[in-house]
């Protein structure tokens, strides 16, 4: 899909990394969500007090070269390769947050809620048009997608935009996904979307990459469904065949294009997910 095409058409609506890497790696049983709660001290070899401009400077490179070695080698587990260049953004990520940073939230109006015994199966939301910053990927399988289009827009999100400014997380981190007829098999064409934060949503910085887009999402109206767990092509595809089970009318949902929301890092052992459907106009 060409940048500009990231959109998925619904009622009103959208229109249009990693866990354990296995093996004796020491750091397998690291997440990108514990790196993210990694503070300063934590990271640093050094127990000194005060030093001098050079040696900061000579720590901060270390501290990104730690973090970046966490970063590749939880990332190996996916198969994923996380380049040298993401060094800067992932430290930024990581002392911006220092694991008390609140991400913002998509807003949305909840207009029903159905539940079964005391358990939600799902709801039907309404989300405001809003800008979304896009990128489409086409990768072997989906968690590498998600993993390559993410670290795409994590630099954007990382003063790689024409503010210069490091922008802030915002979730759920948006994949729209399709599917074939018999919803079997996921189309290689994933598109990674992310909410600009509230201050940024009426004038967004543009992105200095050239291949994500900022596109303007009308209103959208959508069935959702909680799952926890990993992502990939047979989570998903069980996950939407559950909901449109459970949906009392199929016929008011787009039927080939679906949303996967993440909360939770791709990392986190006990992801917190959502599948979308869309309603249709």
């Amino acid at each position: 899909m060409e940048p500009g095409n990231c959109r998925m058409n619904g009622g009103g609506g959208l229109d249009g990394i990693v866990g354990g890497g296995g093996g004796d790696s020491s750091y397998g049983m690291i997440t990108l969500e514990d790196l993210e709660s990694f503070s300063e001290d934590q990271l640093s070899d050094s127990g000194t007090g005060s030093l001098e401009e050079e040696g900061e400077t000579m720590e901060d490179e270390e501290q990104q070269d730690r973090l970046l070695r966490y970063w590749q080698d939880a990332a190996r587990g996916h198969q994923v390769e996380v380049p040298r260049d993401m060094a800067e953004p992932i430290q930024q990520i990581t002392s911006n947050n220092n694991g008390q940073h609140d991400r913002e939230r998509v807003p949305f109006t909840l207009i029903t809620r159905k539940e079964k015994c005391g358990d939600v199966l799902y709801e039907k939301r309404h989300y405001e048009k809003a800008h979304w910053a896009c990128f489409t990927v086409r990768e072997d399988t989906y968690e590498q997608s998600i993993c390559y289009g993410f670290m795409k827009l994590m630099r954007y999100i990382c003063q790689q935009n024409s503010s210069g400014s490091y922008l802030g997380m915002t979730i759920p981190i948006l994949t729209v996904i399709r599917t074939d007829e018999n919803h079997s098999v996921l189309s290689r064409d994933v598109t990674v979307a992310y909410y600009l934060p509230t201050e940024y949503q009426a004038q967004p910085p543009l992105p200095s990459d050239t291949e994500i887009s900022i596109e303007e999402w009308p209103a959208t109206i959508v069935y959702t469904r909680s799952f926890t767990g990993a992502t990939n092509e047979v989570t998903i595809i069980n996950e939407i065949s559950v909901m449109a089970e459970m949906l009392d009318s199929p016929a008011t949902h787009v039927n080939d294009s679906f949303i996967v929301a993440g909360y939770t890092n791709p990392a986190a052992a006990n992801r917190q997910n959502e599948i979308w459907f869309l309603e249709r106009p």
